[in-house]
């Protein structure tokens, strides 16, 4: 079941936050996300609309929106991974936004492949002044699929 964050998910989603940064971000020093836990979990959580994933009344993985559509955070257990969490809550987001961007290390091929394989396209490639590390800017929006029949429907009554 997906649902909206609450303040008392904090701690597990924080759990799942850092180690999910230790293990898909191995390139980049532990101290890194250590330094950054605590302006994530005092301003950017609470600032995101996060929703979580969860099972069993078990916080399983959750994603992060910032901005009206920039994905600032996916991530999921490491004991539940490859179980299509991660594909239900992006889509979840696809439904609730227009437009979805978001970031990922070059090295974070799991990630890379993830994002392709839901839609996202490759903007640019820049480098993260932070931590000095490539970084791949992808994004998807929606767009609308008409039927000819829709369409010369559409025409010929704004004819009439």
């Amino acid at each position: 079941m997906i649902r909206k964050w609450k303040e008392e998910d904090t701690t597990k989603v924080m759990t799942i936050w850092v180690k999910g940064n230790f293990k898909a971000h191995h390139f980049i020093e532990k101290d890194y996300w250590l330094e950054n836990f605590n302006e994530v979990k005092n301003k950017y959580l609470a600032k995101s609309d996060t929703f979580v994933y969860e099972e069993n009344e078990e916080i399983k993985g959750f994603i992060s929106i910032v901005n009206n559509g920039f994905v600032g955070a996916l991530f999921i257990r490491q004991d539940s991974l490859r179980r299509g969490i991660g594909r239900r809550l992006v889509n979840y987001c696809k439904e609730r936004y227009q437009k979805l961007t978001l970031n990922v290390y070059e090295k974070n091929v799991n990630a890379t492949l993830f994002y392709v394989a839901m839609g996202f396209k490759n903007k640019e490639i820049k480098i993260d002044e932070k931590t000095r590390r490539k970084r791949i800017c992808y994004g998807m929006e929606k767009t609308i699929t008409l039927e000819k029949s829709t369409i010369a429907f559409l025409i010929s009554t704004s004819y009439n």
